[in-house]
């Protein structure tokens, strides 16, 4: 957690937070105030640091069977609850033996949502996923440093180990370079521990893109890069 006050310096820090989590709605906006308000880069930075070392912080485990029973027993009793929240008794029938639909409420939205994303955990948990993994060693990477793409249902998530601390006012930012034109900038900015290691989740599906670029940048990350890239790795086809 940021040992800063979120409103001491700019009233815009408060979005850092939900920012750096990928779950700000309008993160374009943001991303522009950053490139004018130091205070919001700093907190940014402070913050990125602490959400990549939060997958280190919890031991890699695998999920029984009997967990993935339960996760989709879970799902089939909010199903039917949808069904029952789609059908009232009070609802006059169209004609005999047929209920007129009805636009679900928005708290059986929510379930519906919920039981989605239910599905993918347990599909994650079980395991069988596992095989469809892919690994790709970077092309490039900084002396001593060991990088690879990790591949999974057209998502992707480079690992590090060995990277050197960015330099000071510096942050690494991932681009995507889809083979025309200049790289695209994300969102994914972030640092490495002690050690040279960390880890990001590429924030676009990788359908199309050619390769993977890591760069250093100042704070809050930049639209265009300022350096050459210290890291490459080819996307597989």
């Amino acid at each position: 957690m940021s040992s800063r006050g979120p409103d001491l310096d700019c009233e815009e820090c408060v979005n850092a937070a939900p920012y750096v989590l990928g779950a700000l709605e309008d993160h374009e906006r943001f991303r522009e105030h950053l490139a004018a308000c130091a205070s919001c880069r700093a907190e940014v930075a402070e913050l990125q640091l602490a959400a990549n070392l939060l997958p280190e912080a919890v031991p890699p485990a695998v999920a029984s069977d009997e967990l993935r029973e339960r996760v989709l027993a879970t799902v089939r009793s909010e199903a039917e609850l949808l069904q029952a929240a789609g059908h009232r008794a009070d609802d006059p029938p169209r004609r005999a033996g047929l209920q007129r639909p009805r636009r679900l409420p928005p708290f059986a939205v929510g379930v519906a949502l919920a039981a989605a994303v239910a599905v993918l955990v347990a599909i994650a948990l079980s395991g069988g996923s596992a095989a469809r993994e892919r690994v790709t060693p970077a092309l490039i990477a900084p002396p001593g440093a060991r990088a690879s793409l990790r591949l999974l249902g057209g998502r992707g998530e480079l690992v590090v180990s060995g990277m050197p601390q960015p330099p000071a006012g510096k942050i690494y930012e991932l681009w995507l370079n889809r083979g025309a034109g200049s790289p695209q900038p994300t969102d994914a900015l972030f640092g490495v521990t002690s050690r040279g290691s960390g880890s990001v989740g590429v924030p676009s599906n990788l359908h199309g893109v050619k390769e993977v670029l890591v760069t250093s940048e100042p704070l809050g990350g930049s639209s265009h890069p300022t350096s050459a890239p210290i890291l490459r790795v080819v996307v597989p086809a």
